[in-house]
């Protein structure tokens, strides 16, 4: 029964196919749609990517940036002073290149 019903998907998928082929004036034309539609595929796919890649470089920035943040919070005083930051400006120097505070 699943057998026959994936034939018959398959013989209606070339039917549709032929149909298409024979209704155009020319090979080029069924070339031409089936490059554009895989062309739109692959851009989906790089477009999706893209934001994947996008999404976790920001993710990994705030990630460093609070990790900086701890590190100068466990630092004496002395040692702040010393790198020129007083305990109230750790979160603006950290943040500097974002924001003017």
């Amino acid at each position: 029964m699943l057998v026959q019903r994936v034939t018959q998907s398959k013989e209606a998928h070339i039917m549709a196919y032929q149909d298409f082929a024979s209704s155009s004036k020319d090979a080029s034309a069924v070339l031409s749609h089936e490059i554009t539609a895989t062309r739109n595929f692959f851009a989906r796919i790089g477009a999706a990517f893209e934001r994947t890649i996008n999404v976790l470089a920001v993710a990994s920035t705030g990630q460093r940036r609070v990790e900086q943040v701890q590190m100068l919070k466990a630092k004496s005083d002395a040692e702040l002073a010393e790198l020129g930051i007083k305990r109230d400006d750790i979160i603006h120097f950290v943040f500097r290149d974002l924001y003017y505070l």
